[in-house]
């Protein structure tokens, strides 16, 4: 992990296209600035963490409800044969 130190309006460049600035320290809580092309997406990590974990449930969901390889290969044979009659 890089450890950077920066002031207020200070920033840092990431990859050449993506900037973070400092706009302010109020508290315990540093405010940041982000100026990234609009493909780039950004999210905190709670909710990125959020979505990651939805994507999986939906791709277990995806994976328990589909048909068998073999069954699909069956059906097949048999719209098959019913067209060749």
């Amino acid at each position: 992990m890089l450890v950077l130190s920066r002031k207020i309006e200070e920033s840092i460049m990431i990859g050449g296209n993506i900037e973070v600035v400092v706009l302010g320290i109020e508290g315990d809580q540093v405010k940041l600035g982000i100026k990234a092309p609009k493909d780039v997406n950004i999210y905190r990590q709670e909710l990125y963490q959020s979505i990651q974990s939805e994507n999986r449930a939906a791709v277990q969901q995806a994976v328990q409800g589909a048909v068998p390889l073999t069954q699909l290969a069956s059906l097949l044979k048999n719209e098959q044969k019913r067209e060749q009659k």
